[in-house]
């Protein structure tokens, strides 16, 4: 197990602090909102492109067009080390592979959208977990009463939709899976995207998952029926939430590091209520709105300055 489990050694499963230990500033915060506005919208043309294209053609082109934006910056073909190449596949299968795999299946049998976000929102509370297991050491309270009190929140707004939604407990099983395994790999991203930049690490870990996607791509093509609109919902899903999202929060983990840059789960659900009500005309409980509030708060805690290990031990920084 230690020869996968590591801070900073050889191990598959290796991590690091992030680059940035204050506070978040300008830069922290339009990475954070930023990606919280395009992956709070991915859930919504997942809907749209699932109805007229299988889940695996839905996979399958959002990647190759996410994969697409990358490769179009020339900073994305810098090459990765012989030593990192394993970790960054990994990254690949377990980051980027199963949840554009299993989301989309998800949705097509009966979750909600905003169900998919919502519960995609514990992963902060399970990056916490996995990242003190890395790094060996708890995190600060801040952060972790920060992940609590956005949990609760969470809890508050999804509650009532788990209750009434008619999702399958194969699709919710899929969604947290997939969530679980996002939080670890949140842990790996950081070292490799503070070698590398984002892009060549999202070069390298798109382009695995479009190998492996592909077959079921090819299964679900023959058993599509594509209309105008699930074809133009593939556009921003592919560029926008695949290419731009995942560069753009791969750049929040190395700066800010695992736990603070999945405080992004936390804010995607309450886009999707704001989208929800200002364009499908939906209505806002007030339970939800209490539930937004406790977001928020967890949030802004978990944004704060970040104690390292020396600190936490007493000693200088």
């Amino acid at each position: 197990m230690s020869q996968l489990i590591s801070a900073g050694g050889g191990g598959l499963f290796r991590t690091s602090e992030g680059s940035r230990a204050a506070a978040f500033g300008p830069v922290e915060w339009t990475l954070l909102l930023g990606v919280a506005t395009i992956w709070g919208s991915s859930y919504l043309w997942i809907d749209l492109a699932l109805r007229g294209l299988h889940p695996g053609v839905v996979s399958v082109m959002r990647l190759a067009l996410g994969l697409t934006a990358v490769l179009a910056v020339p900073a994305s073909r810098r090459p990765i080390d012989r030593d990192d190449r394993r970790r960054v596949v990994a990254l690949g299968l377990g980051w980027i592979t199963l949840p554009m795999i299993l989301f989309p299946i998800a949705q097509s049998l009966g979750v909600p959208s905003s169900l998919v976000g919502m519960l995609n929102g514990a992963m902060p509370l399970v990056a916490t977990l996995f990242a003190a297991l890395l790094l060996r050491r708890p995190p600060g309270p801040r952060q972790l009463g920060g992940v609590v009190i956005g949990l609760v929140g969470l809890t508050v707004i999804a509650a009532p939709k788990v209750v009434l939604a008619d999702a399958t407990a194969v699709g919710v099983i899929m969604i947290l899976a997939s969530m679980s395994i996002n939080a670890l790999f949140a842990s790996v991203l950081v070292p490799l995207q503070q070698r590398y930049g984002a892009l060549p690490v999202l070069r390298w870990a798109m382009s695995t998952a479009l190998v492996v996607a592909l077959p079921f791509g090819a299964y679900g093509l023959v058993r599509s029926d594509p209309t105008s609109g699930s074809l133009l919902a593939l556009l921003p899903l592919g560029f926008a939430s695949t290419g731009l999202g995942f560069v753009m929060w791969a750049t929040l983990v190395g700066r800010a590091g695992a736990t603070r840059g999945s405080v992004v789960s936390y804010l995607v659900p309450v886009v999707a209520i704001v989208l929800g009500v200002g364009v499908l005309g939906e209505v806002v409980t007030g339970a939800e709105l209490a539930g937004m509030v406790l977001v928020l708060a967890g949030a802004w805690l978990i944004t704060g300055r970040e104690p390292r290990r020396a600190e936490r031990a007493g000693a200088p920084s």
